[in-house]
């Protein structure tokens, strides 16, 4: 296959004398700047269940967008049609919606070398053929069920897309990236005496087959799902009321990516309705946070070589020591906030317009001891794995299920718990950090972050913190539980 620079050039006979052409058209109402996104993305996934391959899909999805922005207004179309006619229609309707004074504008273009390549070991070339992502849920299925009688019920889905963009801009910049993704889950429920656990796990990322080789294979998600599963099955109750909470590593830092990172979104706070909206150089949070997003991280999921306005991604550092930083910025919140773009303008297609939204967001490791920080809890709760959960960004509130959680008495893990929700809100919760261990975990790759319709790959991580005081809903209240 030709490199991925030279992808649409040479599958859809673009020039830049055509995307000049289109560009043009685009900024003909009296747009102030324009930009054009060509998108060509190649999917295959496969389900088994109940030990058969219910279902298998190959497809390929392609189009362009053009977006328009003058003054405060913006205009977006979009097209599966990729000729000539169509794309400069989708130019001209873009520029009605965001009409201004008419002018006509020349725009001379060049091609801008990609800055970063931070996901090597996938070349456009090396698609695998399609048998080889079959054994691999294949093997998932008998090694769930050799974990313990018990393991009623697997569900293996594996999918993956490979994906060549190219954004030319009003600016004179043309950029390509070509980026690949595939993930893996396993799904288990266990059943015994009427009772009935489930498990979920998976991998993934910005990677090829081989990492499904060894430590990351199938056979460890499917131990992991039906170790879950059968832990709910002996899980008792979980208690309610206020009282110390300890998050693990890794997965449970999806609490810190919805109650504190959608709220550092530039646009919710371009609009003052977040609960972080003008207050950077404030104290949000306990001197022990230092949160970043970082779209730099190699192979990981959250990862981009630039974001999808064409801007390298970074690491951002969102709040440092618990002083609130500065804001995730696309190209419209950053021009309209006077701010520095920091890479997180992004799309979940060339139907979709650009937001600021997040890559990679984590924690940065403390220095206690994750033990000493168990040890240190007489009453609580210790959450490793997380479900579903609700935010509000305007006032930082959650309610989080915890899928995997057990109670700390007297400085030990004793027994686990179901039905176990945080609830509480996001500023609230980091200026009650007391620890932050110096064992930071990104999630394995599983992570897809939903925002005004709009679905994106992302990463999260977090260290083991404790949490001086957290509301745990349960079904006991705490008083009725047995502490001593």
């Amino acid at each position: 296959m030709p490199s991925p620079d030279r992808f649409f050039f040479e599958h859809y006979g673009l020039t830049e004398h055509s995307l000049a052409s289109y560009l043009s058209e685009a900024l003909s109402e009296g747009g102030d700047y324009a930009d054009i996104y060509f998108e060509h993305t190649t999917t295959s996934s496969l389900l088994l269940d109940e030990s058969l391959v219910k279902s298998a899909h190959e497809g390929v999805a392609a189009g362009c967008g053009v977006r328009v922005i003058a003054g405060e207004q913006t205009g977006y179309a979009y097209t599966d049609d990729l000729s000539p006619e169509r794309v400069l229609k989708s130019a001209k309707t873009a520029a009605r919606i965001a009409s201004g004074p008419a002018r006509v504008s020349t725009v001379g273009l060049s091609t801008v070398a990609s800055p970063h390549d931070f996901y090597p070991m996938v070349a456009a070339s090396r698609d695998p053929e399609f048998r080889l992502k079959l054994e691999l849920v294949l093997r998932a299925d008998p090694a769930a069920r050799a974990y313990a009688p018990q393991i009623s019920q697997v569900r293996v889905t594996y999918g993956d897309q490979s994906r060549h963009i190219l954004l030319a801009g009003s600016d004179g910049k043309i950029m390509t990236d070509f980026q690949p993704l595939v993930r893996l889950s396993v799904y288990t429920i266990a059943e015994s005496d009427g009772r009935k656990g489930t498990g979920a796990s998976g991998g993934g990322g910005r990677v090829g087959l081989d990492y499904f080789v060894g430590q990351h294979g199938p056979e460890h998600f499917a131990r992991e799902a039906a170790r879950q599963a059968m832990i709910q099955l002996e899980a008792k109750e979980a208690p309610a009321g206020e009282m110390e909470v300890v998050l693990g590593p890794g997965w449970p830092g999806i609490l810190l990516h919805e109650a504190v990172g959608h709220g550092l979104e530039a646009d919710f706070n371009r609009k003052g309705i977040s609960a972080f909206s003008g207050r950077q150089g404030e104290s949000v949070a306990s001197e022990l946070c230092t949160v970043v997003d970082d779209g730099t991280l190699p192979g990981r999921r959250g990862s981009l070589n630039m974001d999808d306005e064409g801007e390298p991604t970074q690491k951002n550092i969102l709040i440092e020591k618990g002083v609130l930083q500065g804001y995730l910025q696309d190209r419209l919140n950053a021009h309209w906030l006077r701010a520095t773009r920091t890479g997180n303008g992004r799309r979940e297609s060339y139907e979709h317009i650009p937001m600021p939204r997040m890559t990679n967001t984590y924690m940065l490791p403390g220095k206690d001891d994750p033990e000493e920080i168990l040890r240190s809890v007489r009453h609580g709760l210790y959450a490793t794995h997380f479900g579903g959960g609700q935010v509000d960004i305007t006032s930082g509130k959650f309610v989080f299920s915890a899928s995997e959680a057990y109670l700390i008495e007297d400085g030990r893990i004793t027994a686990p718990v179901r039905g176990a929700t945080l609830i509480g809100d996001g500023p609230s919760v980091l200026q009650r950090v007391t620890a932050v261990g110096h064992d930071l975990e990104l999630d394995p790759g599983i992570g897809t972050c939903g925002k005004n319709g709009q679905s994106v790959p992302v990463g999260v991580g977090i260290p083991t913190v404790k949490i001086s005081r957290l509301t745990v809903g349960g079904t006991i209240p705490r008083k009725m539980q047995n502490f001593m």
